[in-house]
C-alpha cells in the first residue's frame, strides 16, 4: 500500500512536471509572438497597403507597440544594412567670420530679436570639423552681410527714414541703345532672380568681333578680384563668309575655382541625355550639317551667297546682320535660353551659384544692343500699404506645447511666395489659434538690399527666422537642423513639419491624419524605401563614395513636405550637439539616415507613407502640392474655399 501511495505521488509530481512545462511553453510561445509583432511594428513588413486617414484614424491602441499598422511601410533589412558611422567624432574648429556673426555692433530690440531666436543656438554646428561643403564660405560672406546690414539699418533709424524706396525691389529693369564696349554694356539686377525671371536681349551680331557673352555676375566681395559669374553665355558666330564652325558655351567662374566644365553646343560625341527642367541641354537639330551644307552653297557650283545667309538665319539664330531676341529665363533646376521663340540651350545651376545670388547682366564684345529687359524680378512687400498686415502677422503662441511646428525653406528674395503663403494655407484655424505655428528659415543673402528687406519683412510679420549663413542650396541641411531645433527648444511640438515656400498644404487634413496616432517615432510623408546614391558628377544630386560609402539609403521622405514626431526631433537637435550624428548635404535623405540611427538605438519607427504628398506638381486629393506659383497658391485656396473640394488650378 505504501508502494501504492509513494508511486501515485511520484506520478503526481510527475504529471504536475509536465503540466508546468507545457504551460512555461505556452507563456514562452505567446510572449515571442508578441515580441514578433513588436518587431515587425518597427523593421519588418506591410502585408496590405491602407490610407493615411485610415491608418491614422483607425488605431485604437494608442501607444502599443503590439499593435501592428497596415499602413506603417517597414524597410527591408538588406536596405538598411550599412550605415555611415564616423572613424572619430568631429571636433570643433575656428570658422573665419563666426565670431563676427555672433558679436552685435548694434543693439536689437527684444522685438526684432524674435528673428534671431534660432540663431544663437547655431554656432556649434557651425563650428563642426566634418561641416558642410560651402559652410566656411557661406559663414565668412554672412559675416560681412550681416555687419552691413546692421549698419546700414542704424543709419537708417539714425536719419528716421526707414521709410520705402519704390525702386530698390523694382519688377523690372531695362536698358536701351547701348554698343557693347571691350568691358561690355552692364544692366543692375536690383534684387537678384528668382524662379520665371528673365533677361531678354535684342541685338545685333557683328562678325568682325568673332564672339559675343551674355553674362550673369554675382556681388563681389571686397577680397575678390572680380565678381562671380553665375553663367557665362558665349556665342561664336559663324564669321563673314559662313565657312566658320558656329557654337555656343556656357561656363562659371568663380575666384575659389576659376573657370569651371564647359557645356558646349553643339556638343560633337557626347552622350549626356540629362535634360534640365524636362529640356535638352542642347537644341542640336539647328546645327546638324549646317558647316557642310553651308560650303556647298558657297562653292563654286553656287554664286548665291544670299542663299547662304538664308540658310544660317534659319539653321543658328546668331549670324551678322541680323537681329534676334535672346530670352534667358530662370527655371527650377537651371537657366534656358530660347532665341526668336525657339528653346535653343539649358543649363543646370553650379552649387554655389544661384538665381538669387545674380545682380547684374553683362554683355560683351560683338553685338549692337537695342535693348536689355530684366522682368519677374523679385518686389518686396509694400508694409506703407497697410492692407491687412495684423491679419497676416503672426498669432501669439500658446504656452503650452503646440501640436504642429511648420518650418518652411525659403530664401530672402522670395517675397511674392511668401506672401501668396500668408495669404491661403497659413490662414487656418488651427494656425489662426496658435495650435499651429508657421515659420520661414532664411539664410543671408550677399545683397544688402533684399537682407534690408527682408529684416523689415521679419519684424512686421513675426514669422521669419534668420540663420547665420548665406542661403546657399548645398546648406540645406543646416534649417533642417534648425528647424528641429525650433521645434524642440523654443516652440515645444508634438510634431514637426518640413516644406517648401511653393508648396500648398491643407494643414486641416494633415491634422486630421495625425489625430488619435501615437507620436513616438514617426516619418510621414511620401516615403522612398528603395534609393540609392547618385554617382554620375552632372547630376544634380550627386554623392561620391567618400560622402556615402553604402550603396544604398534607408527609407526618407521626399523633402516638399514631411512630418515627425518630437522624440525624432529631439534625437537630432541632441545628436548634432553632440557631434554623434553625421552631416549629410541632401537634407530629406540626412533625416533618413538620423531617423535609422534612431531607430538602431532600439526605439520604434513608424514610416508612413502617403501618395497625397505630391513630390512635383499637383494631382485631386492633395494634402500637399508641390511646384506651384503664388498665383497657382491663390488659386488652389480660393478652389477650396468655394468648391470645398481639392481639386487642381492646371
Amino acid at each position: 500500500m505504501k508502494k501504492y501511495i509513494l508511486s501515485r505521488k511520484v506520478g503526481r509530481k510527475k504529471w504536475a512536471g509536465f503540466l508546468l512545462i507545457f504551460v512555461l511553453a505556452i507563456v514562452l510561445f505567446t510572449r515571442y509572438s508578441n515580441v514578433g509583432k513588436s518587431y515587425s511594428s518597427s523593421v519588418g513588413e506591410s502585408p496590405k497597403k491602407q490610407s493615411a486617414y485610415e491608418f491614422f484614424n483607425n488605431n485604437n491602441n494608442e501607444g502599443s507597440n503590439d499593435v501592428v499598422d497596415e499602413n506603417v511601410k517597414l524597410p527591408e533589412s538588406k536596405s538598411v544594412v550599412e550605415l555611415v558611422t564616423f572613424k572619430e567624432k568631429p571636433r570643433l574648429i575656428n570658422v573665419e567670420g563666426l565670431n563676427e556673426l555672433y558679436s552685435l555692433s548694434y543693439n536689437v530690440s527684444k522685438e526684432e530679436s524674435k528673428a534671431l531666436l534660432v540663431w544663437d543656438k547655431m554656432r556649434l554646428l557651425l563650428s563642426r570639423s566634418d561641416v558642410l561643403n560651402g559652410t566656411a564660405q557661406g559663414v565668412k560672406e554672412a559675416a560681412l552681410a550681416w555687419n552691413d546690414l546692421l549698419s546700414f539699418i542704424e543709419k537708417r533709424k539714425a536719419t528716421e527714414s526707414f521709410e520705402k524706396q519704390n525702386e530698390d525691389c523694382p519688377y523690372s529693369v531695362t536698358a536701351f541703345n547701348a554698343t557693347t564696349s571691350r568691358d561690355g554694356s552692364n544692366l543692375r539686377i536690383p534684387c537678384g532672380l528668382v524662379e520665371d525671371s528673365s533677361i531678354t536681349v535684342i541685338g545685333i551680331p557683328d562678325a568682325k568681333q568673332e564672339s559675343f557673352q551674355i553674362e550673369l555676375v554675382g556681388t563681389k566681395l571686397p577680397a575678390e578680384l572680380k565678381p562671380p559669374i553665375v553663367l557665362n553665355y558665349n556665342v561664336i558666330l559663324p564669321g563673314e563668309n559662313l565657312t566658320k564652325e558656329p557654337l555656343i558655351t556656357q561656363n562659371t567662374w568663380t575666384d575659389e575655382l576659376g573657370w569651371s566644365k564647359v557645356d558646349k553646343c553643339p556638343d560633337h560625341g557626347s552622350t549626356d541625355v540629362i535634360k534640365v527642367d524636362g529640356l535638352v541641354k542642347c537644341n542640336a537639330k539647328i546645327f546638324r550639317n549646317n558647316v557642310e551644307e553651308i560650303a556647298n552653297l558657297t562653292s563654286p557650283k553656287s554664286t548665291d551667297v544670299s542663299n547662304a545667309s538664308a540658310y544660317g538665319t534659319a539653321n543658328y539664330p546668331f549670324l551678322e546682320g541680323n537681329p534676334f531676341t535672346a530670352t534667358l529665363w530662370a527655371g527650377i533646376e537651371g537657366f534656358h535660353m530660347t532665341v526668336n521663340g525657339r528653346h535653343e540651350t539649358s543649363f543646370a545651376y553650379k552649387e554655389k551659384l544661384e538665381p538669387w545670388l545674380v545682380s547684374g547682366v553683362n554683355v560683351i564684345g560683338g553685338l549692337n544692343i537695342i535693348s536689355i529687359l530684366a522682368k519677374g524680378l523679385p518686389v518686396s512687400n509694400d508694409l506703407d500699404l497697410g492692407f491687412d498686415v495684423e491679419d497676416l502677422k503672426a498669432p501669439p503662441t500658446p504656452k503650452k506645447r503646440l501640436v504642429m511646428l511648420i518650418g518652411v525653406f525659403s530664401t530672402g528674395n522670395n517675397f511674392e511666395r511668401r506672401m501668396a503663403l500668408r495669404r491661403t494655407w497659413m490662414q487656418y484655424e488651427a494656425v489662426r489659434s496658435g495650435e499651429v505655428a508657421v515659420r520661414f528659415f532664411i539664410g543671408l543673402d550677399k545683397n544688402r538690399q533684399v537682407n534690408f528687406e527682408l529684416w523689415k519683412e521679419a519684424q512686421a510679420y513675426g514669422d521669419v527666422q534668420l540663420l547665420p549663413f548665406v542661403d546657399y542650396y548645398s546648406l540645406l541641411t543646416l534649417k533642417t537642423i534648425a528647424i528641429c531645433i525650433m521645434g524642440v527648444k523654443i516652440l515645444p511640438a508634438k510634431y514637426v513639419m518640413k516644406t517648401d515656400d511653393d508648396a500648398f498644404l491643407r494643414i486641416d487634413q494633415v491634422l486630421s491624419s495625425l489625430k488619435g496616432k501615437d507620436p513616438n517615432g514617426l516619418l510621414y510623408g511620401g516615403i522612398s524605401f528603395e534609393s540609392a546614391p547618385h554617382r554620375e558628377k552632372d547630376n544634380k544630386w550627386y554623392i561620391s563614395a567618400e560622402e556615402y560609402p553604402p550603396s544604398s539609403y534607408p527609407p526618407w521622405a521626399h523633402g516638399p513636405g514631411y512630418i515627425i514626431s518630437r522624440d525624432i526631433a529631439k534625437f537630432i537637435v541632441q545628436g548634432h550637439q553632440e557631434r554623434e550624428l553625421m552631416l549629410f548635404k541632401l537634407e530629406d535623405v540626412a533625416v533618413g539616415i538620423w531617423v535609422e540611427e534612431f531607430r538602431r538605438k532600439g526605439n520604434k519607427v513608424q514610416y508612413v507613407d502617403d501618395d497625397r504628398f505630391h513630390n512635383a506638381g499637383c494631382d485631386s486629393d492633395y494634402i500637399l502640392a508641390h511646384y506651384q506659383t503664388p498665383r497657382m497658391v491663390l488659386c488652389l485656396w480660393e478652389k477650396l474655399q468655394k468648391e470645398r473640394e481639392p481639386n487642381c488650378c492646371e
